[in-house]
């Protein structure tokens, strides 16, 4: 940093944080490629379903993962927000609402955060335990009176609109997927780059100082009760905007919106990704979209999978996949990464073997159980398997067993690698401390 005097005042400047820009950079290249490379209407309709994810996710985690907050029921600013997102839509096409399409997802913000100072006055008076089952409450609550008052809320069937409205803006009228794609986009990489740059004011700053240690922070003469209310009202704003973005991607709003099912599924993509790290919710909204979209055209069984996926995570990495790969940087920030290859070729291997053979019994149990009148054969990995056929069966319980005895005999050999890189990377930190 550099500095110089002008008119008696020491003027101070800070140095261009390169790397960050990079990121940033290299982010909103991605945003503006992927779609130029996976072309197909499934790949477009799954990059529009991750981006909403993402800004959900990323809204959820400055109450959880930032702000400490355990909430059962953060659906309901996104679901809420979706719903008046939908109607300020059909407005819009009515003629009524002199509105832009692009900024609906506005609307949708701030009415998630109009409720944010509603309910949110309520659920922050409490923190940790009761504050987690005040929101499950609160998201019952709403979700039956979603269904209570069918005159906004449209009963089960939802609201329904239509997103091509008035004459097209330089050819833009949201017609094409692509187009309702890049709105998504751009919504979600203004609202990343808002959620990062309130990660680092005093109200962010002070958020986690709440979460850590709310005693010490009252201490220090903080309201705690109010930092969690302004970071909720934060929160609900842009998961409105998610609900907005929601809304004109799917063009309906259903009771589903303000679901338990919803805020469940945000708090796995959450903790999948990392909840202690700002990319965190953004890989785990990736991989939850992957599994409940994607891996759900393939077959029925996905819930299961996704929920095997999580209890590996919370056993073996709670600090979610974000923290593997910040892990795995520093191992090779040391140049170690050479005496884990084998490790990882072993597990990995081990570990496809393992998955195959659970991937065999689920899908014969499966199939068996809830495709019945199909017949007893079912084609998996291009070959057909009979569940009726007592071999199949003992061939799959064979991969199974198998698999899992060499991965455990594998696992451990990894853990004694991973544990000697750890301590040659700590000596070499003590070495450059005392250096």
């Amino acid at each position: 940093m550099t500095s110089s005097v002008q008119s008696g005042r020491l003027v101070r400047f800070q140095p261009l944080n390169v790397g960050r820009w990079l990121v940033w950079g290299l982010t909103a290249l991605l945003f503006a490629v992927i779609p130029l490379i996976f072309r197909s209407g499934f790949a477009i309709t799954l990059l529009s379903q991750m981006g909403i994810l993402i800004v959900f996710a990323l809204s959820y985690n400055m109450i959880f993962g930032q702000g400490g907050m355990l909430s059962f029921g953060h659906a309901v600013y996104s679901g809420l927000g979706a719903f008046f997102a939908i109607h300020s839509l059909n407005w819009v096409g009515a003629g009524t609402l002199p509105l832009p399409v692009s900024l609906i997802p506005l609307v949708g913000g701030l009415f998630g955060a109009l409720f944010g100072v509603i309910f949110g006055y309520v659920t922050t008076k409490k923190s940790g335990t009761p504050f987690a089952m005040i929101t499950l409450g609160l998201g019952e609550m709403v979700f039956a009176a979603s269904l209570m008052f069918p005159g906004f809320f449209g009963g089960e069937g939802g609201i329904s609109s239509d997103r091509v409205v008035g004459d097209p803006v330089l050819g833009i009228s949201y017609g094409p997927a692509i187009q309702v794609y890049y709105l998504i986009a751009v919504w979600c990489f203004v609202s990343m780059i808002a959620m990062f740059a309130f990660s680092h004011t005093p109200l962010g700053r002070i958020s986690n100082a709440v979460r850590d240690n709310p005693e010490r922070a009252e201490f220090l003469g903080y309201n705690t009760q109010r930092v969690r209310y302004l970071v909720l009202i934060a929160s609900a704003f842009f998961a409105g905007i998610s609900g907005g973005l929601a809304a004109i991607n799917f063009e309906i709003v259903t009771a589903e919106n303000v679901s338990a099912l919803r805020s469940g599924g945000v708090l796995l993509a959450a903790f999948i990704g990392g909840a202690m790290f700002f990319f965190g919710p953004v890989i785990g909204s990736v991989i939850f979209v992957l599994f409940a979209v994607a891996l759900s055209e393939w077959t029925k069984a996905w819930q299961f999978y996704l929920g095997v996926f999580f209890v590996l995570m919370v056993m073996y990495a709670p600090g979610g996949v974000a923290s593997l790969i910040l892990m795995n940087l520093r191992v090779a920030k040391y140049r170690l990464f050479a005496q884990l290859r084998d490790p990882y070729v072993g597990v990995l291997m081990t570990g496809g073997v393992l998955l195959i053979g659970i991937i065999l019994v689920v899908e014969m149990s499966y199939h068996l159980t809830l495709n019945f009148a199909a017949g007893s054969k079912t084609a998996i990995f291009g070959f057909t398997m009979d569940g009726a056929d007592p071999a199949f069966w003992v061939m799959a319980f064979g991969i199974l067993v198998s698999g899992a005895l060499s991965f455990e005999a594998m696992r451990r050999y990894f853990a004694r690698e991973w544990g000697a890189v750890q301590e040659k990377i700590e000596d070499q930190l003590r070495r450059e401390q005392r250096g």
